[in-house]
């Protein structure tokens, strides 16, 4: 299910980077940006890489701009993926120790803790390995709605399950989730019209291409800036 393109282009890592603070919260140290009395909330669920991304938290803040108390959580304890020696070889065992059951679980203090501060609705964004997370979220009633980008671990199994609007967004290169299985992921969904789906298959892109595209490169920073609206739109036309 996962392959070195999700391990391609690493971000460099940086814990001050964004305009908001890390704290803990829900019992994970967490990046939190936006309002405190917003009563809608995100949750920002990132790739292997881990909370510290740079441009993950650009992300947030784009969500936090629009009205939304986001929250991105470090569901790796300090221990994000790293391209050491080994490179892809390390993934594997990197995810015996990082299983998206368990972010799962972790989830649930998260929204327990935005619960006790007045947060009415949560949408949950996911790259990556986030998005089994997400997509676990959708099936059990505890979130609004759901949106993800090149999504790892997910299968149609997943989305004939969900319970509430879900958006997927795909790329057109990618190895994990390429366009023929996301189309699978589309034909489940749409047999469930009482549910609300949105898919979408980015060109001339390659997974990972939202938040770890190259500043230099025109057309991958449009790509990306083209997917922040698409999750935005969803999350404002669900999340409420």
């Amino acid at each position: 299910m996962s392959g070195p393109q999700c391990c391609s282009h690493p971000p460099t890592l940086n814990p001050s980077s964004g305009s908001g603070h890390v704290e803990k919260f829900g019992g994970l140290d967490t990046y939190l940006v936006g309002s405190p009395d917003s009563k809608l909330a995100v949750l920002l669920l990132s790739d292997i890489f881990g909370y510290d991304a740079p441009k993950l938290r650009k992300l947030a803040d784009k969500f936090a701009d629009a009205g939304f108390f986001v929250v991105v959580p470090d569901f790796f304890y300090g221990d994000p993926f790293e391209l050491g020696e080994e490179g892809f070889d390390a993934l594997p065992g990197w995810l015996k120790h990082h299983e998206p059951d368990k972010a799962f679980e972790d989830t649930k203090p998260l929204l327990e803790a935005l619960k006790s501060k007045g947060i009415s609705a949560v949408g949950a964004v996911g790259l990556c390995f986030g998005a089994k997370v997400v997509v676990e979220l959708s099936k059990h009633d505890l979130i609004q709605a759901a949106a993800m980008c090149h999504p790892a671990f997910v299968t149609v199994d997943d989305f004939k399950a969900v319970k509430v609007p879900t958006q997927i967004l795909g790329a057109e290169i990618d190895h994990m989730s390429p366009p023929e299985v996301v189309k699978q992921f589309e034909e489940a969904l749409a047999a469930k019209p009482e549910i609300k789906s949105h898919v979408k298959i980015f060109p001339k892109v390659e997974h990972g291409w939202t938040t770890r595209y190259n500043d230099e490169d025109e057309a991958a920073c449009k790509a990306a800036e083209e997917a922040h609206q698409d999750l935005l739109e969803w999350l404002q036309n669900y999340v409420k």
